[in-house]
Order: structure tokens, then C-alpha cells, then sequence
């Protein structure tokens, strides 16, 4: 089939702020430079991103509060578009979606991305809805086509998890456009702490969320400015603002700390930051790490589950702590701080996640 002829279609609740739309909306940018029809298939029209959907994707709205409930209309779409491809991203959504395999007969290939790493996350998870998403990922995740892990961690997961689906689990790491990063990093920032350079600055980034585990960081910062006058901005927003807010305060830190929530550009900050921190309790695959290499950032990680200790190479490009350990993360910081990585070599690693890369290995899969 000719490529203007083959259409995609990439299904996403939204486009919030989150990695797995910046993701997808890389690949849908990357897959119509390729010359192929892409769909943008949404639950709810909403998100900071959506001025960042590609000129030549159509846009196609499901106006569902809920992944479940937009059921007879994702059928109704795919009776209507006849995609050759449908790639669904997010656990609920992939559900949803192997659900309309089963009750649409038509030759469509699936494939589902996973973000996560499911064991680590749905230890976390409370009330009774976690077992009843794993009932239904172990009922219709066997009827994927392919099952694209976005490192090798999360792969290993679903092996364990669902081992009669390993054949068709491919590990494709996320799309990073590094030159884009560069140029968005050279932007002005206007703040008065990224203009004193005696002053250092500790920047992280991440949903203020339970699973981003800010509030290790914000432990960490106050111990590091017991030896090191030094700042702290977090960006980023989330339902953890007024517990982080409020254990700033305890600390004793909060005067120090700057959280001005979902930035546009949070490149501009990386560059001008002297050292990133990562102090997740699990992820999938960690952009923001790469994202911040490629700004020439010095990075420090959780060594959590997955992604971090791949991307770093287990040491080799940041330093590695474990998850949930102000002491160490604050020690490695400072390390960090008095002792940068070399920005080209970071920059050179950060090349190795970048979009042609990705887009060419699910047409490896799609075509």
C-alpha cells in the first residue's frame, strides 16, 4: 500500500501535559514528514498541547468524559476511517481499544504503548480498581498486534506479568527531538535566580503527583542547604500542590522554593539550571531525563523502575540513588553540582532517543 494511502490513527484521552502526549504527538509529526494520513483520535478536546498538534494531522473528537464510554463511538470512527493502523496509548485506553477489535471485524492492525511500569505503579494504586484494570489488560491485552514497551524495564514487567503475550512486546524508547530541545533552550528566562550564578539552582519537573515523590526532593534540598546556599524550582502542576506547598513550609525551605506549575518551554530553565533531579518512585521510561541531557544538564535519578538506569547507563552519564533516600539524593546532588557532566557528552547520549529513530521502528512493525 502506498504511504498516502495507509492512514494511522493514535488515540490519546487528551493532550494534557503529560510525556505520553508529547510522545505521541512527536510520532504523529513524524510519521506525516514520512508522507503517511495521520488521525489524532481524542477523548476530550483539551490540554496544553493541543497548539503543538501537526499542521497536516486531522483532528478527530470522541467528546467522552470517560475512556469506557466512548465505546460505540471509537466503532462508529473506525467504521467511518478504516484506519490501517490504530496505535492506543495508556492502560484504560488500550483496553477500550482491544474492545472495538473484538466488536469490529475490520482488518485494522492494533497496537497498544505501554508508559509504565504496571507491577511498581499498581503498588501504589488504592481501592479495588487496580485489580479489576489487571482482570481486563489480562483479558483483551492478548489480542493486541503488537505491545510497544517504552524501555526495556516496562517490557520485562508485562513479560512477567502476561507471559503469553511476549512475542508480540517490542521495546521502542520514546522519541526525544533533541535539535528542537537545543533551540527552545536558548530562549530568555527572566528570573532573577537564573541570573546569579553564585547561587545554584536544582530544577526538577513531573506532575506534582505521589508518583514523582517530590516530597523526597524538597527533604533532600533542605538538607543540602544546610552546606550549600542553593534554590529549588520544580515545574510542573498536579493534586500534590498544597501537600508539597505545606512541607515546604515545615522544612523550613519555602522561601527558597519556586513551583510556577506547566511551563510552555521548560527547556529554557534546563539550560540555565545547574544540576536536574529526578525522585520518582517508579516510570516507564523518564523523558525529562533525556530532555534535560539534551540541554547539556547534569542529571541525578531514583534508580526506580524503569528507565532511569537505562537512559544513564547505569552511571555512566548521571548518577544514580535510590528511590526514597533524601540523604543520598541530597549527597549526589551536591556531588553533581560541584562537579558537572561534560554538556557535549550529554548531548551526544541524548541523541540516541531521537524521533527518526523511534518513528522508524514502529514502521519496522506497522507497515
Amino acid at each position: 500500500m502506498k504511504r498516502k494511502e495507509f492512514l494511522i490513527s493514535i488515540f490519546l484521552p487528551s493532550l494534557g501535559g503529560g510525556g505520553a502526549e508529547k510522545v505521541a504527538l512527536k510520532l504523529a509529526e513524524g510519521f506525516v514528514n514520512r508522507g503517511f494520513n495521520v488521525d489524532l483520535v481524542l477523548l476530550k478536546a483539551e490540554g496544553p498541547y493541543l497548539n503543538l498538534i501537526p499542521k497536516k494531522c486531522t483532528l478527530y473528537v470522541l467528546n467522552s468524559r470517560r475512556a469506557l464510554f466512548s465505546l460505540f463511538k471509537l466503532v462508529k470512527y473506525l467504521k467511518s476511517r478504516k484506519p490501517s493502523v490504530f496505535i492506543s496509548n495508556l492502560t484504560h485506553l488500550n483496553i477500550v481499544s482491544l474492545l472495538t477489535k473484538l466488536l469490529f471485524t475490520n482488518k485494522i492492525k492494533f497496537v497498544i504503548v505501554e508508559h509504565l511500569n504496571f507491577t511498581k505503579s499498581f503498588k501504589y494504586k488504592r481501592g479495588m480498581k487496580k485489580y479489576f484494570l489487571y482482570f481486563m489488560m489480562k483479558s483483551f491485552y492478548p489480542y493486541a498486534d503488537k505491545i510497544i514497551a517504552v524501555s526495556q524495564g516496562v517490557a520485562m514487567d508485562f513479560e512477567s506479568l502476561l507471559p503469553g503475550v511476549k512475542q508480540k512486546i517490542k521495546v521502542i524508547y520514546n522519541p526525544i527531538p533533541v535539535d528542537e530541545i537545543i533551540e527552545k533552550s536558548k530562549e530568555p528566562l527572566n528570573h532573577p535566580w537564573f541570573k546569579d550564578s553564585q547561587i545554584p539552582v536544582i530544577l526538577s519537573a513531573g506532575r506534582l503527583s505521589s508518583q514523582k515523590d517530590f516530597g523526597t526532593l524538597m527533604k533532600a534540598f533542605s538538607l543540602i542547604r544546610k552546606e550549600l546556599k542553593s534554590r529549588l524550582v520544580i515545574l510542573g502542576e498536579g493534586e500534590e500542590r498544597k501537600n508539597l506547598e505545606n512541607l515546604a513550609k515545615s522544612l523550613g525551605i519555602y522561601e527558597d522554593i519556586l513551583m510556577p506549575g506547566f511551563v510552555d518551554n521548560p527547556y529554557k530553565f534546563m539550560s540555565k539550571a545547574s544540576v536536574f533531579v529526578l525522585s520518582s518512585i517508579y516510570e516507564g521510561f523518564a523523558n525529562v531525563i533525556v530532555e534535560a541531557m539534551a540541554c547539556g544538564l547534569s542529571v541525578v535519578s531514583t534508580d526506580c523502575e524503569s528507565g532511569p538506569r537505562e537512559i544513564l547507563e547505569d552511571g555512566k552519564y548521571g548518577k544514580l540513588v535510590p528511590v526514597g533516600d533524601p540523604e543520598a539524593l541530597a549527597k549526589a546532588t551536591m556531588e553533581t553540582i560541584k562537579n558537572p557532566y561534560d554538556k557535549e557528552f550529554l548531548i551526544l547520549r541524548a541523541r540516541d532517543f531521537s524521533v527518526e529513530a523511534a518513528v522508524s521502528k514502529y514502521l519496522e512493525i506497522i507497515e
